[in-house]
Parts: structure tokens; C-alpha cells; sequence
């Protein structure tokens, strides 16, 4: 008889994924508390394996049932067929299970208060280039509010030596997104060259970061992230906040267009990835109106009168707001500006001429 694990979680009584999902995160029986919210044991119905990278359990079909049920391993294929209702004189030829393959386990998220410890330290080792501090003069800023935001350049090398680092000075790795192990020792992700920008929350915690990258024109910001790599950890779209706790905030794209924003106009910026990037928006909205925030106005760039991709995006983002309750209006400027940024810091200049 062929049994897969889904057989096994049904005869457990194990939790099923969420959304029709192949690989999820439940409870390890072994490491995690047993209604803990986000386990640490990872169960891959397409690979048919699972793995804790917790406490390095792991194995396929039988080995879970095992792990469970104290059965030994040899007899766990005649536990489990007889359990679901099928009569079973076990032998090695009628055994059939699934191929069980080597698996690239993620960790589940870690919490934000040891991201922030962990990407502080993290960026406390790290140096800002000659060249990225005068992209951003450029922008508008002076040394020191560069120096405040905490913009440091990625690494070139060292990787691997700077997250032993970490570790040995106690700041946890596992479950920060960006990074992961390489044949068995941790690192972190800097496939290329360019500015890392902290992504921060109300309480000003970095969730995760971006990373601007050099000397590319598409995607030119991404997350810092380690999806698909073992023991890896993917970033999810924050909202980055900027600034202080006001009854009234500016909603733009992009944490370093609100970095700027905030130093050049003195507003309270919120920021979302992009426009069809609301995935904690309506979380971080609900937070700010318990802090006393009464309007947003959002100032996205020019380019949604013509784009058809922004213009719906941005639709979606006003029907959002429609049902916060919250007074919203919308900032727009000289065309020949792309960003609210732009228009601000070409303002000032010629004020100053």
C-alpha cells in the first residue's frame, strides 16, 4: 500500500496547511511549546519530509509518525495502515512510501525585538562608502541626518566571519530574514552591491531591511532577505515609519523616499513597499489610530496618472483607507517630478538660489 503524509497527519491528528500550502511550520513535539504561535517543525507535503531546524529532528513519513507516537520506526508502516482501516500483513515488498528527498528548510520569522537586536549589531560593523553618502547629499541630506538614519553599504566579503560574530556575542540568527547557513556555517545574503536600509516600525524596531541596489534600473530595491536557502528566512513587506507620532501621516512608496521626505519637509512619513504592497499597511494604520492618527495623505509618485498597474493599486489603497474611518486626501505636484522627494529638495534648492 502507497501512504503519503498527509495520511500520517490525518491518523496524528496533526494541523493541515494553511491556504492549500506544501510546506508550513507546526509545533515541534521536541523543542516548542505545544500551542506556541509560530512552531518551529516544518512539514513539506510535496517532498514528503519534515525538519525542526530548531533541534535538527527530521526525516520522512515513518520517522514523523515515529517522532509521535513512540512506535519504532520498523513498525511504523503497520501502525499507521492499520490505523487508517486497512489490513495489512507487513513485509519489506508490499512497503511502499514515497521517495523522500533532502529538504531546504526555512525557519519561521523570528519576533521584531530580535530582529532589531540582530540588524543593529549587524549594521553597527558595517561602514557607509564614499560613493553611497554622496548619492544620498544628493538627495538633500547633510552628514549627520545621513549618520541618523543608519544607511550602511553591503559587504564585499567577510560574510561568514561577521555572522560568526554575531553569534558569538549572543544575537540570534535563526529566523532573521537575510540570513542562512552555508554548508553548515551561517552567513548572510549580499548578492550585490549597494545601500542597506533599515525598514523600522512605529516603535522605531527594524522589522527587516532593504537593499538598494548599484548599477541596475529594474527591482532596483529589494529585500534582504534568505528565501529558499537553508535555514534561511524570507522578509515579508513591512511598512517602514519615519519620523514621530502625529495625528497626521504622509503615505508613500519606498522607506528611503520616506527617509528623505521626513528630513527634507520635517512630516511624519508611512511607507509601504509599493502601491500593490498593502500586506501590513491596514495592521500598521490600526496601530497608529490607537497613538492618536486622525489623516493620511498620500503622496505616491506622479507616474499613477498614466501607469494602469499603479492607478489600480492606488484604487485599492483608497478603498482601504475609505474603511479605516480616517480623514485621507491625496498630495500631487509639478509632473516634471517624479516623487514627492524630488519636487521637495528641487523646491528648496531654489529657494535658496
Amino acid at each position: 500500500m502507497e501512504i503519503r503524509m498527509t495520511d500520517v497527519i490525518d491518523v496524528l491528528k496533526l494541523p493541515y496547511p494553511p491556504n492549500g500550502n506544501n510546506s508550513y511550520y507546526i509545533p515541534c513535539p521536541c523543542c516548542d511549546e505545544p500551542h506556541t504561535r509560530n512552531g518551529h517543525l516544518n512539514i513539506n507535503l510535496k517532498k514528503q519530509v519534515f525538519r525542526c531546524p530548531k533541534c535538527n529532528v527530521s526525516g520522512g513519513i515513518l520517522d514523523l509518525y515515529s517522532l509521535y507516537t513512540g512506535v519504532p520506526r520498523e513498525s511504523a508502516y503497520k501502525s499507521i495502515t492499520e490505523k487508517i482501516g486497512v489490513i495489512s500483513s507487513y513485509t519489506p515488498a508490499r512497503r511502499k512510501v514515497l521517495p523522500e528527498t533532502e529538504e531546504t528548510t526555512e525557519y519561521p520569522i523570528t519576533d521584531v525585538d530580535t530582529r532589531n537586536a540582530t540588524y543593529s549589531a549587524l549594521l553597527n560593523r558595517l561602514t557607509l562608502a564614499k560613493d553611497h553618502r554622496e548619492n544620498l547629499k544628493n538627495r538633500g541630506l547633510k552628514d549627520d541626518e545621513i549618520d541618523e538614519l543608519g544607511y550602511k553599504t553591503t559587504p564585499v566579503f567577510g560574510m561568514r566571519a561577521m555572522a560568526n560574530s554575531l553569534r558569538s556575542d549572543g544575537f540570534y540568527l535563526s529566523g532573521v530574514p537575510g540570513f542562512y547557513k552555508d554548508k553548515g556555517t551561517w552567513t548572510f545574503s549580499c548578492e550585490q552591491r549597494g545601500i542597506m536600509i533599515p525598514v523600522k516600525d512605529v516603535q522605531g524596531r527594524i522589522q527587516g531591511m532593504q537593499i538598494r541596489r548599484d548599477n541596475t534600473e529594474k527591482r532596483k530595491f529589494r529585500w534582504f532577505s534568505s528565501a529558499e536557502k537553508q535555514d534561511g528566512c524570507r522578509a515579508e513587506g513591512w511598512t517602514h515609519f519615519s519620523g514621530k507620532i502625529t495625528d497626521s501621516v504622509i503615505l508613500t512608496e519606498g522607506p528611503m523616499k520616506a527617509d528623505v521626505i521626513r528630513v527634507l519637509s520635517g512630516r511624519t512619513i508611512l511607507a509601504v513597499p509599493g502601491v500593490n504592497s498593502l500586506t501590513h499597511l491596514k495592521e500598521t494604520i490600526a496601530e497608529l489610530k490607537e497613538l492618536g492618527l486622525k489623516e493620511v495623505k498620500t503622496a505616491f509618485d506622479m507616474d499613477m496618472l498614466t501607469n494602469p498597474n499603479v492607478q489600480n493599486g492606488f484604487d485599492n489603497l483608497l478603498n482601504m483607507l475609505d474603511e479605516t474611518g480616517l480623514k485621507f486626501g491625496t498630495y500631487l505636484w509639478d509632473y516634471r517630478y517624479k516623487g514627492l522627494d524630488d519636487y521637495i529638495w528641487e523646491s528648496l534648492m531654489n529657494k535658496n538660489r
